[in-house]
């Protein structure tokens, strides 16, 4: 598992501009570097990809990603370059730019620019587990702190469980829930196109610390990460 996989994979870099809740949000400095940088530098060091490319519609961050060594061979569509705008229609187009070219990619890693926690070591477990699996997709998780069985709602003023057939059911006994850790996805070319979706019906997951998972959606988001990057940053140093 320490070789280079012999087929061919691109890593794609989604980077859409105009963000609204937190301007600029893909090139934002975090924690003293541009935060896509963060994403550029894993998908490099886990020497699996024969190309690492960053679909952007804007100018802007073409620079910003080409400056790291990706590259931005051809700009996003517009009708893939608003709010609604799905990510699987992006990684396909993607793939149908490169094929036009004559660049033809097996295996392909969509990796979000705003995951700061993202490391080489956890893209290349997901990539060598793709191949050697033979499975149409792989998808990081991270399982849930406290049991969503065991979660409250508030309706009409009143809190009440939401599963209250589990009021006397230990935590420990429940099953595990995971979700999603939004850092990257790891498919199969043609299950991809076949799907359109990020993880496909044959995927398997591998599991991420919940000290590696951070979802930055507005700006408590941003400062509670660049806390939490400091303190896991510091622990590695000092261990």
């Amino acid at each position: 598992m320490n070789q280079k996989p012999s087929n061919s994979c691109i890593a794609i870099i989604t980077a859409r501009g105009g963000s609204k809740r937190i301007p600029k949000k893909n090139i934002k400095e975090f924690c003293g570097q541009s935060i896509i940088k963060y994403s550029i530098d894993a998908a490099f060091n886990t020497g699996c990809f024969d190309e690492i490319m960053v679909s952007t519609d804007d100018q802007e961050i073409a620079e910003i990603a080409k400056k790291f060594g990706a590259n931005v061979p051809f700009f996003r569509s517009p009708e893939l370059s608003n709010d609604m705008a799905m990510t699987a229609p992006v990684l396909i187009e993607v793939l149908e730019e490169y094929k036009k070219l004559g660049r033809y990619f097996e295996y392909c890693c969509c990796i979000y620019p705003c995951a700061p926690f993202i490391t080489a070591q956890s893209l290349k477990a997901g990539m060598d587990l793709l191949i050697e699996s033979k499975a149409d997709s792989v998808l990081p998780v991270v399982r849930f702190s406290y049991p969503p069985q065991r979660g409250l709602v508030i309706r009409e003023n009143k809190v009440q469980m939401l599963y209250p057939e589990n009021y006397n059911v230990r935590s420990q006994d429940l099953e595990s829930i995971y979700h999603d850790v939004g850092q990257f996805y790891c498919l199969k070319s043609t299950s991809l196109i076949k799907e359109a979706k990020l993880f496909c019906k044959d995927t398997v997951a591998i599991e991420l610390p919940e000290s590696e998972v951070q979802d930055i959606d507005n700006e408590e988001d941003w400062k509670i990460a660049e806390m939490k990057y400091r303190i896991l940053k510091e622990n590695v140093k000092n261990n």
